[in-house]
């Protein structure tokens, strides 16, 4: 039990570092075809696989008072730092007006409201058989994008969109983990990774934006029957890209491990990092695909530290409203120069 504990601590920590890393990447996806492939091939599972995972740990739906748990540790945070990221670009950006739209989630903050919809939509979705269920869900996630007023709005397309996968994870159980393991799939995942990257890198055409849930078919470009297929396409990529991923996390604890508890401060504080990249004179130095390297070690190297002790204990009583970090590190640090 404590392994599978272990695993899922991986996962998360792994995939936050990707979350980071790929953010950095966005910079350069327009000058580079080996990045741009890099960059889709990490966008086809690291999101995807987080929703998924959220969804694994959703079982206690039903329990008393989970709604109102879960609008404390998704909504406040949302409707928080929503006003942060408008003051803070608003500075960044040096614009005439604070615009502070409360339903027009910026950039990665969508996430928090799909949970909480995802959530709440499993009243409804884990009654039904799990067949059915996610059969529904599919075609719902197909047919809105013919739908051109859902959109990023209220993170309406993305809740639509990716709820699939959200619900795949709800039914999914530990043990349909087990066989990923093996050397065989291992073997089949590694040149997974592969193929993707090489299709993504002989068909430069793809937009990005398919993989990222937000837009409507018309807006994508292609809006005949077709566009829903494109979609399927791209809902089976994503699952095997997670599989395929999930096979090479390691079961055993490691330095990192205990760490993936805290990937939601990642989450919500990296974007100021990266920002301030996108807007500095830095980030030219890593224009070339043989220095992504320098931003994947940067990506860990900011992971690490957004997600200590440190950073963890002051930044609780803005994302978690409570101070149980901070007077514990207090203690921490008395009782170390009480001893010295």
């Amino acid at each position: 039990m404590r392994q599978r504990d272990y695993y899922f601590d991986n996962v998360k920590f792994i995939l936050i570092v990707f979350v980071v890393f790929g953010h950095f990447l966005r910079s350069f996806i327009e000058h580079n075809d080996v990045i741009y492939a890099l960059y889709k091939v990490i966008y086809s599972f690291h999101m995807p696989a987080f929703i998924l995972v959220s969804g694994f740990f959703a079982k206690g739906f039903f329990d008393k008072g989970y709604v109102a748990k879960l609008a404390k540790k998704l909504i406040l945070p949302y409707i928080i730092f929503q006003l942060i990221y408008s003051v803070f670009y608003f500075y960044l950006y040096d614009k005439s007006t604070l615009k502070i739209d409360p339903f027009n989630p910026h950039w990665s903050l969508w996430f928090l409201i799909s949970l909480f919809f995802w959530n709440i939509m499993l009243f409804v979705f884990a009654k039904m058989k799990p067949s059915v269920a996610i059969a529904l869900a599919i075609f719902i996630g197909l047919a809105v994008g013919y739908v051109d007023w859902i959109s990023n709005y209220m993170s309406l397309s993305r809740t639509f969109v990716f709820f699939p996968l959200f619900l795949i994870g709800y039914f999914m159980k530990k043990e349909h983990l087990v066989v990923l393991s093996s050397t065989r799939i291992r073997i089949l995942a590694s040149m997974s990774f592969v193929a993707i990257f090489l299709w993504f890198y002989l068909n430069p055409d793809i937009p990005y934006q398919w993989l990222l849930g937000s837009k409507s078919y018309e807006k994508l470009g292609t809006y005949s029957v077709l566009a829903m297929f494109k979609r399927l396409g791209f809902y089976s990529i994503s699952f095997w890209m997670i599989l395929s991923f999930f096979a090479f996390v390691p079961n055993k604890k490691y330095f990192f491990t205990n760490l993936g508890k805290n990937t939601l401060y990642v989450y919500l504080l990296h974007g100021f990092f990266v920002r301030l990249f996108r807007e500095s004179s830095i980030q030219s130095y890593f224009d070339n695909p043989e220095r992504c390297i320098y931003l994947a070690a940067i990506a860990l190297v900011l992971t690490l530290l957004l997600s200590s002790k440190m950073i963890t204990s002051f930044a609780q009583p803005l994302i978690e409203f409570r101070l149980s970090k901070l007077r514990k590190l207090k203690y921490e640090v008395l009782t170390s120069v009480k001893s010295s």
